[in-house]
């Protein structure tokens, strides 16, 4: 909850100084595309994952984010604004020979290695949460922001929707297909139900570069080992 407060104090304070520059006063156009509408593909990693998980992490991991933004320009400044909206964040971590016990009822999560034992040729752990995303904008041209350099920081809170697991195709310690077999596991007993985030999107026009920072851990305390999210990829945006 410290955390909380204090990274929502900062955004607070950095939004108050950035108002006060002088500059003309700018009356917005109407009906200019101000991303209202953001969508974000990205690669996710689990920082400070022990090496008995990463190692067997797989290329493919990846996460989309879908926000709906109203974007509030300030008067005393042409290039800045403020926006807020909701969404969801997804977050998808495939693994190669390994599957977490996300049901179970042990007090530490536990994932298992099955280097030499029959398990699904494909396997992914899989969050959803319904976010809050807060930025503060920069916009080089603010009376045509789709010919314009973009700069954004803000913060995103969110609470957990679903989590699950799930497993295709099952083979031998070999990897010999034994047989086609789909298993899905949902439990969010082991993950963080909140989440928050510093984040960040630099680009032009419709399209930026983001990362996306978690200060929460991916679990709760003490059933696994203290692991951050971090989404690095494109915002496209519009509307």
């Amino acid at each position: 909850m410290r955390k909380i407060i204090f990274v929502l104090f900062c955004l607070s304070v950095s939004t108050t100084l950035l108002s006060q520059t002088t500059l003309p006063k700018y009356e917005p156009k109407k009906n200019l595309p101000n991303d209202h509408f953001m969508v974000q593909i990205s690669s996710d990693y689990w920082l400070n994952a022990p090496d008995s998980i990463s190692s067997h992490r797989d290329g493919s991991t990846r996460g989309a984010n879908v926000y709906f933004m109203i974007n509030k320009p300030f008067q005393s400044n042409a290039h800045l604004s403020a926006a807020f909206g909701l969404g969801i964040g997804t977050s998808h971590h495939f693994f190669n020979r390994m599957n977490a016990d996300i049901t179970g009822i042990t007090p530490k999560l536990r994932f298992n290695s099955l280097d030499t034992l029959p398990r699904f040729s494909k396997y992914k752990i899989s969050t959803s949460y319904l976010e809050l995303p807060i930025e503060i904008r920069y916009f080089s041209k603010p009376e045509n922001p789709n010919k314009s350099v973009k700069i954004a920081i803000g913060v995103k809170i969110g609470t957990l929707l679903d989590a699950h697991s799930k497993g295709k195709t099952l083979v031998n310690g070999a990897g010999t297909k034994l047989k086609d077999y789909t298993e899905k596991l949902s439990s969010k007993s082991y993950f963080n139900s909140t989440r928050l985030a510093a984040t960040a999107r630099f680009g032009y026009a419709n399209f930026t570069v983001f990362g996306s920072y978690n200060i929460t851990q991916v679990f709760k305390d003490k059933v696994a080992t203290n692991m951050s999210l971090l989404q690095v990829g494109m915002t496209f945006s519009g509307l």
